[in-house]
């Protein structure tokens, strides 16, 4: 006789096991962290589609309808790139396609602090310019730093999550406008689609988000835009990397298949929640949807 089945999860402790019972129940948890978020139940229903080939016409024709909005949320005429990682992915990814001379890592928050030590575990040079938490980085300091001519490239986090700041992007852009020679990299990863960014306006040479805040999908892929003056940079680094090779990355967005043997399968679920419809709820003008 077939023994009765029983639930593998009762046995590790009742609270995991009371958590799964609520979810079964359709009772589900509310997150109230800056992400991941709750997903909309179209959203769910995207990943109740039927899976597709990472390398077949499906996928290419679902990343081209998605490509013109997604340029229009990154408000770019440069490709969108989709990448099968979190944001620090492509983060260091930018770190070793940009920096050949030395990296100013601009920090007021725990998030923004970790992008001078990732630097340095690429092997790049790299110096922090540091305000008091809670304090935004100021357009004076950042120009005061960048005249020394010390640096090729500058990171910030648009809005440091750890402390609420929003940093006056505007008005770095405008200090970075004077400095051709240094490429810039920002993290929008929770102020995307919040708030105005304005990639190519700005003159922003690499900007990343992630699926899983402002665009309310599930964890799982990071997404980025990278400028010719990037590319170009890009082409000089011998020490791109494997997975996070931005040149790659454009030479598999021009055949509509950002993801291809060497990077393994992509995290397709979520990638087919990154439809046209998905996408589109984001294209009104930002709102605060705080009262």
């Amino acid at each position: 006789m077939r023994p009765e089945a029983r639930n593998p999860f009762a046995e590790i402790g009742g609270a995991r096991y009371s958590i799964l019972d609520s979810i079964a129940m359709s009772d589900p948890i509310k997150l109230y962290i800056p992400g991941p978020i709750n997903v909309s139940e179209a959203t769910y229903a995207a990943m109740a589609e039927p899976m597709i080939g990472h390398r077949s016409k499906d996928f290419q024709d679902l990343y081209a309808d998605v490509q013109p909005l997604a340029q229009d949320l990154f408000e770019t005429e440069n490709p969108v790139f989709l990448s099968t990682s979190s944001a620090w992915g492509v983060m260091e990814g930018a770190i070793r396609n940009l920096v050949g001379k030395k990296v100013l890592n601009c920090c007021n928050g725990a998030f923004s602090g970790k992008w001078t030590d990732v630097a340095k575990r690429c092997g790049k040079e790299a110096e922090a310019l540091e305000v008091e938490w809670g304090q935004p980085i100021t357009p004076e300091a950042l120009d005061s730093k960048l005249a020394s001519g010390d640096f090729d490239t500058v990171t910030l986090v648009h809005n440091e999550t750890s402390t609420g700041v929003l940093n006056p992007l505007e008005d770095l852009a405008e200090v970075l406008s004077e400095y051709p020679e240094v490429c810039s990299v920002v993290d929008t990863v929770s102020s995307f689609t919040t708030t105005p960014t304005r990639s190519d306006e700005l003159g922003i040479d690499v900007m990343l988000t992630g699926s899983q805040k402002a665009l309310a999908l599930p964890p799982g892929l990071a997404l980025f835009t990278v400028s010719e003056r990037a590319f170009a940079r890009a082409e000089k680094q011998n020490d791109r990397g494997y997975y996070f090779d931005f040149l790659e990355f454009k030479k598999n967005h021009e055949k509509n298949r950002r993801f291809y043997e060497k990077n393994g399968h992509p995290q397709m679920q979520v990638t087919l929640q990154m439809n046209p419809s998905s996408l589109q709820t984001h294209l009104s003008p930002p709102t605060s949807i705080c009262t």
